[in-house]
């Protein structure tokens, strides 16, 4: 199960992407009953592709929040093209999502 829910529009050449990632994000932290760190776990890339072109690109680190939303536009799009959002985390951890926009 994906751990991305992802939406695309458009009206006209712009598209609209929009997502959500179920993701921790947490800091590095220290174990309140045994003071011992623990490390962080964060999404460290997000990218986007249409019809198998990048693009976007983001670079994360602690600073984003727990389950993330990301939103943004880029044109050249239409109804019916592919939109590809994945993600890679500072664990190796990876996961994405494709749907059609609409």
């Amino acid at each position: 199960m994906s751990t991305i829910k992802l939406r695309a529009t458009a009206k006209g050449d712009e598209v609209t992407v929009k997502s959500l990632m179920t993701h921790p994000m947490t800091p590095t932290t220290k174990d309140k009953k045994t003071g011992e760190e623990m490390p962080a776990h964060f999404i460290q890339e997000v990218a986007c592709e249409h019809n198998g072109a990048l693009v976007m690109t983001a670079n994360w680190s602690v600073g984003i929040s727990k389950n993330p939303y990301l939103s943004f536009k880029f044109k050249g799009g239409a109804k019916g093209d592919k939109v590809k959002i994945s993600w890679v985390d500072n664990t190796g951890a990876t996961d994405s999502d494709e749907t059609k926009v609409r």
